[in-house]
C-alpha cells in the first residue's frame, strides 16, 4: 500500500513529531503541505493529513490544500491533530472537510502538544514536553491499526 502523510507543523513541531512516528510505522512518505501538489494525490492508496490546531481550527495551509482537491473518489484517508487541549473535537470538522472532498476518512488521532500561543507564553506554556514518548507510542499504535 503506497501511503503519504501531508502535514503542517509550526511553532514547536508537535505535529511533525507525530507525523514522523506514523510515517515510520506505515512506511509512508512524509511531506510538508507547502511542498505538495494536489495532482499527485492519485499516486497513493492511503493519504494522511496532520495539523496543529489554531484558534480551534486546522492550519490554514492544510485547509487551503484540501479545498483545492476536486474529487478524491473515496480514497482512503486519515487525519491527526495536536493541540494544547488535545481534544478529538477538533478532528470532526477536519473529517467532514475531507469527506466533502470525496475522501473516505477512516480514522482519526489527536494528542496534546506543547502550546505557548498568546497569553500562554506569559506562563511558559502548557503541556511542556508533549507530545511525549507515550503520545508517540499511541501514534505508532494508531498507525499499526491503519495498515491492518
Amino acid at each position: 500500500m503506497k501511503s503519504i502523510i501531508i502535514y503542517e507543523s509550526v511553532h514547536h513541531n508537535n505535529t511533525e513529531k507525530i507525523a514522523k512516528a506514523i510515517a515510520h510505522e506505515i512506511g509512508g512518505e512524509l511531506i510538508n503541505v507547502r511542498n505538495m501538489n494536489t495532482d499527485d494525490l492519485n499516486k497513493y492508496d492511503l493519504v494522511g493529513f496532520g495539523s496543529g490546531i489554531y484558534y480551534n481550527k486546522i492550519h490554514k495551509n492544510i485547509k487551503k490544500f484540501v479545498e483545492k482537491i476536486e474529487n478524491a473518489d473515496k480514497q482512503k484517508s486519515f487525519l491527526f491533530t495536536t493541540s494544547g487541549r488535545g481534544k478529538k473535537d477538533f478532528t470532526e470538522k477536519f473529517k467532514e472537510l475531507l469527506n466533502s472532498k470525496g475522501f473516505d476518512a477512516v480514522s482519526t488521532f489527536s494528542c496534546k502538544g506543547f502550546d505557548t500561543f498568546g497569553p500562554l507564553k506569559i506562563i511558559g506554556g502548557i503541556n511542556k514536553g508533549r507530545p511525549n514518548e507515550k503520545d508517540i507510542k499511541n501514534a505508532r499504535n494508531f498507525a499499526k491499526y491503519l495498515i491492518q
